[in-house]
């Protein structure tokens, strides 16, 4: 009996380790390259490994991307064991094979599955073999979980996540889990320690505003939808307002700025999904800003808000460690603004952030620009392009 109950205690310590441990994943948005929005289902171990050499090549790791991911179509069947089996034309090598080659190159894993019996795409769902699967996860060595919603056959969606959740800190190995949900069951307000970061909106399509008939959204739209979520986030629990589009050719430089830009304000995980492999200088540098990134990865761990509300023009706000902040004129217009900004009338309060520009004047610092532009102490004028951004860094002048 004893033997039984030290066992017993054991295997719950254990499980509440790993469980801890996983609290303590993605203290930062995680950043890494996604396959499906370029590549669909013509995924490859060949092209896994390429793009994993581009994101070493490029830059993009040294600038803080990790994860490799690949989303669906990986799968074909599963054995007789039950077993879930890569396809073995498209990965002859084995996941196992392909998570070395990955780790090797000091860069992170990551796979997709669905809470469904099926993935979006048809493949095996991970229903019903969820301890199984994570169990076969960790066994590769796989350190990042997206998990669909599609053929969820009317789960209760907390519980289906909560079930995966259980079986990936039980796996024995600390997985990055990405909760794939669409924003349809406000996962927001229960998603904190199940998953590490949950979608708040359908798919992203490469364009800066509009929807499309199988529920995909602009930009925009997507900005939108997540503006006000920011209550919910923070250090281990992101909203995913969905994969960058970055380079992919439907929007214009302008626009990919402000895409880039705009996710780094609100704290948003940033999975490239462009072809690493053939980037243009233009994409190279919006993907690999590292001041625009500092914002995005800022240890606070704070979303960025919508501040000001004109309309077309708005002005939102992030909050930085060392009473740092960093503010974005954000021109939604399809016309060019032109900035005269007072900041003595600008005073912030929110949550326990407490700001005025009349006793404490602020250096102003371009992000797109790199380059210092003066302080709070005199109007900010500038003319931003339609649909641009103005992103600036302010820190506190030292006396």
């Amino acid at each position: 009996m004893k033997k039984l109950t030290t066992l017993f205690l054991l295997v719950l310590f254990s499980t509440q380790l790993f469980a801890q441990r996983a609290e303590t994943l993605a203290p930062t948005p995680p950043m890494g390259w996604n396959s499906w929005n370029k590549f669909g289902c013509n995924v490859s171990e060949k092209l896994i490994e390429e793009m994993a050499d581009a994101m070493l090549n490029s830059g993009m790791a040294d600038a803080g991307y990790q994860y490799i991911v690949i989303d669906d179509c990986w799968q074909v069947s599963r054995d007789s064991a039950g077993n879930i089996i890569p396809d073995p034309e498209r990965f002859p090598s084995g996941m196992k094979a392909l998570a070395d080659y990955i780790h090797s190159k000091g860069l992170k894993f990551g796979i997709y599955s669905c809470a469904g019996s099926m993935t979006c795409q048809k493949r095996p769902g991970s229903r019903g073999y969820q301890f199984q699967d994570a169990r076969q996860y960790a066994a590769w060595g796989v350190d990042y979980l997206k998990y669909d919603w599609c053929y969820n056959e009317g789960q209760n969606a907390k519980a289906a996540y909560q079930t995966m959740s259980d079986a990936l800190k039980a796996s024995g190995r600390p997985i990055v889990f990405s909760m794939c949900e669409w924003g349809s069951n406000k996962p927001w307000e229960w998603g904190k320690g199940i998953g590490n970061l949950w979608r708040t909106t359908g798919d992203i399509f490469d364009s800066f505003k509009g929807a499309i008939n199988w529920g995909g959204k602009g930009v925009l739209d997507i900005i939108d939808l997540n503006a006000d979520l920011w209550p919910y986030a923070g250090p281990g629990h992101w909203n995913d307002p969905d994969m960058l589009e970055v380079g992919n050719g439907g929007m214009t430089g302008t626009e990919y700025k402000t895409h880039f830009s705009m996710w780094c304000m609100m704290a948003a995980p940033l999975m490239a999904g462009n072809d690493l492999r053939t980037m243009d200088d233009e994409t190279q540098k919006i993907l690999t800003n590292e001041e625009v990134i500092q914002v995005d990865q800022d240890a606070l761990g704070e979303q960025g808000f919508r501040f000001m509300d004109y309309g077309d023009q708005e002005i939102w706000v992030k909050f930085l460690e060392n009473d740092e902040l960093a503010v974005c004129f954000f021109n939604r217009a399809d016309e060019p603004w032109k900035v005269n900004y007072d900041w003595g009338k600008m005073g912030i309060s929110h949550q326990d952030h407490h700001v005025t520009f009349h006793n404490t004047k602020y250096d102003l610092r371009d992000l797109w620009q790199h380059k210092d532009i003066g302080n709070t102490g005199k109007n900010l004028t500038a003319g931003i392009p339609a649909h641009g951004v103005l992103m600036l860094r302010l820190t506190p002048e030292k006396k």
